[in-house]
């Protein structure tokens, strides 16, 4: 893959723990993050805890209830190897080998990898669009301004071209930004616009992302469409929220209707 930030939270440096000589902040940081992510797929499991980089005795209880509720020993101590448990889920997304044939199937696949192990962001420090799976879309970055619909989309066709040894930046840039990748769309010829789409919806096709369009070159949230059926398209999106907002707090799956809402689709045919 050519988005490969996901790797760096994957790890820790060195056991951390309460009082611990070698505790470093940023991976106790990440430490309370991916218990506060366990806590919103098991919220009885006592796993949420504060994000500030300081292991103290409500880090080590939040530890002591996971390693409890995968029945491991129960010490409150995070090694190496019980970090990997914590962000199993990640490694599980990103590397988990896909299994479908076709680029297009391919993408679906993978964005049901992400959905299935619960993409979420956090607030960190009175910032949304935080933690680990939004510095893994996002290269890195994160905060309230660092919207990531678009990084969570070029990841997954990421992800898929590079199974297929193609390189996604052959379609469009790396970017976090939909209006790039739409202007790229016209420019290549690559974008069918929603009176398009309205008159012949043949034009869609799953693994291609759809953009939200808000005016004629402005686009304000993308995701990929998993399938079309009669006036529906079905979604895998990220920064979103039962209401279909693009500055929500999951990777999540939803309906829209193309009908009814002005919904450009950007092909990725040419990877294919």
């Amino acid at each position: 893959m050519k988005k490969t930030s996901y790797k760096k939270e994957l790890s820790i440096k060195a056991t951390q723990k309460k009082k611990g000589t070698e505790n470093n902040k940023k991976d106790v940081m990440k430490i309370q993050s991916w218990l506060s992510l366990y806590a919103i797929k098991n919220p009885s499991a006592g796993t949420a805890t504060s994000i500030d980089g300081d292991f103290g005795p409500a880090t080590e209880k939040a530890v002591k209830n996971f390693q409890k509720a995968m029945n491991l020993p129960v010490s409150g101590i995070v090694t190496k190897l019980l970090f990997s448990k914590l962000c199993a889920p990640m490694e599980e997304a990103f590397e988990k080998p896909l299994t479908a044939t076709g680029l297009r199937d391919m993408v679906v696949e993978a964005s049901e990898n992400h959905l299935n192990n619960f993409a979420y962001e956090l607030q960190i420090k009175g910032a949304s669009n935080s933690g680990p799976w939004v510095r893994a879309y996002m290269d890195g970055h994160e905060g309230s301004s660092w919207y990531w619909c678009m990084g969570f989309a070029q990841t997954i066709i990421d992800q898929a071209a590079s199974a297929q040894e193609k390189n996604f930046k052959t379609l469009f840039p790396l970017t976090y930004s939909c209006d790039t990748v739409g202007n790229k769309g016209l420019e290549k010829g690559l974008l069918s616009r929603y009176q398009d789409i309205r008159r012949d919806p043949s034009l869609i096709k799953h693994g291609d992302l759809f953009l939200l369009q808000k005016s004629k070159f402005d686009w304000i949230h993308t995701g990929i469409i998993t399938a079309v059926k009669d006036d529906v398209i079905e979604t895998i999106e990220g920064n979103t929220n039962q209401a279909g907002s693009r500055n929500g707090i999951a990777v999540m799956k939803r309906t829209r209707n193309f009908r009814k809402s002005k919904i450009d689709v950007f092909s990725i045919e040419p990877l294919v």
